[in-house]
């Protein structure tokens, strides 16, 4: 292997140690700490579901509107019944997918592209 081999293997390394917690797990961000994703550059079918949520519906699926708990607490702590979750459709799944966008009574938006594990505070 090469100088220049073994350096770049040895940042890769660095790097992928510094992402993973001492246990072997993915760190996540602290309670509000998630990055963001400006509106437009949402998918699309994100875009749709946002404009559905300020218009209060139709929702196309039932749990949509339901109450998001928050439970791993990777948002802002509030109390139960603060945040409302709304699936964002994914093009060629028969199921709701992994895709949601979590609302805030204060208007707020989060997105998620996979099932909750992280989220990214959607501005506008």
């Amino acid at each position: 292997m090469t100088n220049g081999l073994r350096a770049l293997a040895a940042l890769a390394i660095a790097a992928f140690a510094a992402f993973v917690a001492p246990d072997g797990h993915a760190q996540r961000a602290s309670p509000g700490e998630n990055p963001e994703i400006r509106a437009l550059e949402l998918p699309k079918e994100a875009i749709e579901t946002l404009a559905r949520i300020r218009k209060g519906g139709p929702f196309p699926y039932a749990k949509d509107a339901s109450v998001f708990g928050n439970r791993e607490a990777l948002l802002p702590k509030r109390k139960r019944g603060y945040y409302r979750e709304y699936t964002v459709r994914t093009p060629g799944e028969r199921t709701r997918g992994a895709r949601r966008i979590v609302s805030g009574r204060a208007g707020e938006f989060w997105y998620t592209d996979d099932h909750y594990a992280t989220f990214r505070r959607i501005r506008e």
